[in-house]
């Protein structure tokens, strides 16, 4: 873990907010909010956890809604992963979505996970 993340875990739990230097109004530190939910996962703190997803959930665009459904789908975060595949069913860019490499990546990594966004997408456009 790295020593910031370690930093911003320790501040959550005694302070029970993240740390004000994280610029998540703004300029949201995306990568910070993914370290820290992996950090909470892995020493099952449920509360960071769910305020680390609501971020991810409103950071969402065509370029970062794949790599955060393989994170949501790896952390087991249900909330954040119907986010995702939500985004993916109602996107009229979904050519953007698959040019990125995060889509690759989930392509090649975890297949399942493309066919449960493309099952909900078809069936979004048939209703």
């Amino acid at each position: 873990m790295q020593p910031a993340v370690f930093k911003a875990l320790l501040h959550f739990i005694y302070t029970d907010s993240l740390p004000g230097d994280m610029d998540l109004q703004g300029g949201k530190d995306t990568d910070m909010v993914r370290l820290l939910l992996v950090a909470a996962d892995r020493y099952a703190m449920e509360r960071l956890k769910l305020v680390c997803q609501s971020i991810l959930c409103e950071d969402l665009n065509a370029v970062t809604v794949a790599t955060t459904l393989a994170l949501a789908d790896q952390h087991n975060c249900h909330k954040l992963k119907d986010a995702c595949l939500e985004f993916m069913e109602m996107s009229d860019d979904m050519d953007a979505v698959v040019a990125t490499q995060g889509f690759k990546d989930v392509k090649a990594s975890c297949p399942s996970l493309i066919v449960d966004a493309l099952e909900k997408r078809r069936k979004f456009r048939k209703a």
